[in-house]
């Protein structure tokens, strides 16, 4: 078969397997996320060009760029399990909260320091909770994170941790930091016996895809999720398979420098890659899958696949002249589905009656960045 390389289809597709996320966690989510401040669906825009172009019957994108004015779907995840890590710690002191007293300040939790490693985004998001929740924040990143981004984190009153190496080295930081200071991980990928709070970021992150599902005027047949972890494109699967049969096809895709999940699917074992993670797709650039995410990935995906940079720079100029701005991350998707070779889409059952599902999980969340590579 000439596929395009690196092109895998799954071959444990709908193998039965661990139940990652419950739907009962999944309606507690939507409830608490649903009642924040200055909450609404983020907008679902059809693509008919782009539709034309890829040979399909249509192609929407869920636009993230403006989620709660943090730019990124990360805004859902992080912050809600934030609530989670203060709300434990204070009932570990006799102290019942609610999160309407958190957000309003009438209950002290300044006690309470969560920490957390991102590439941006999650951090972002883990900053912007602890403030919202009343809690102090440190944020570990890497050497190769933005001072654009590092400003963004800031921004919402947490302390910025640079340290040497990748953002697998950041977690390890953030890990040993949090140990030896009695702070709460609130973390965006899992490993053996760390499980939890992923859950609850997994659990937030579903609510972008139920309002897809919600203004997609018919329901999809392929979706094509980004991942760096696995979290997001895990969260997609899940929902996408507990609202909809037959579920979509899913997608996996990744930078072709960080392409953890598509390792672990060649080697039917979660991967991790090494080396320096070089991708211009920051908030993809992780080299060991979370454990639930690989969990769920490793029997939901229809198929893992890797993309260049400049492939997703492409993406981002073709969203912008659509009137979506998608940073590095964020339109990784769409440049997926345009590098399809035929055998692949073949393979997919991607043809003239297919309906296209894409997330944009990202704006231009270092503008100065994104004013450099799409003007």
């Amino acid at each position: 078969m000439t596929a395009i390389d690196p092109f895998m289809l799954n071959p444990h597709r709908g193998v039965p397997g661990l139940t990652v996320l419950t739907s009962a966690g999944f309606r507690r989510a939507k409830a608490e996320i649903e009642s924040w401040p200055g909450y609404a669906p983020t907008r679902l825009v059809a693509l008919p060009g782009v539709a034309a172009e890829a040979g399909v019957a249509s192609v929407h994108v869920k636009d993230e760029a403006d989620r709660f004015g943090l730019g990124s779907f990360k805004a859902l995840g992080g912050a809600y399990a934030v609530l989670g890590a203060v709300r434990a710690e204070l009932a570990r002191q006799g102290v019942v909260a609610s999160a309407a007293e958190l957000r309003a300040g009438r209950q002290e939790a300044a006690c309470v320091t969560v920490t957390s490693a991102t590439d941006g985004n999650h951090g972002r998001s883990v900053a912007w909770g602890a403030q919202m929740f009343g809690a102090a924040c440190v944020i570990f990143v890497h050497e190769a994170v933005s001072e654009g981004r590092v400003a963004a984190i800031a921004a919402y009153g947490a302390e910025v941790r640079r340290v040497p190496g990748n953002y697998d080295d950041a977690v390890r930081a953030a890990s040993e930091a949090a140990a030896r200071e009695g702070w709460f991980v609130v973390s965006d990928t899992s490993y053996p016996g760390y499980t939890e709070v992923p859950r609850e970021v997994m659990q937030g992150y579903r609510l972008m895809v139920d309002e897809a599902l919600d203004q997609v005027p018919d329901a999809p047949t392929h979706v094509f999720i980004q991942a760096g972890v696995g979290g997001v494109a895990a969260s997609v699967s899940i929902h996408g398979r507990s609202r909809l049969e037959p579920a979509p096809a899913l997608v996996v895709v990744e930078p072709d420098e960080a392409a953890c999940l598509l390792a672990s699917a060649r080697a039917g074992a979660i991967t991790a890659v090494g080396g320096a993670l070089d991708t211009l797709m920051a908030g993809l650039a992780c080299g060991e899958p979370s454990l639930i995410a690989w969990q769920e990935l490793e029997r939901g995906a229809a198929a893992f696949m890797a993309i260049p940079d400049d492939a997703a720079v492409d993406a981002m100029r073709r969203l912008a002249a659509l009137g979506v701005v998608a940073g590095e991350s964020g339109g990784a998707g769409l440049a997926a589905l345009l590098r399809l070779g035929r055998d692949d889409r073949e393979a997919l059952g991607l043809g003239p009656d297919s309906r296209v599902l894409l997330f944009n999980t990202e704006g231009a969340t270092d503008p100065v960045l994104y004013e450099q590579l799409v003007g």
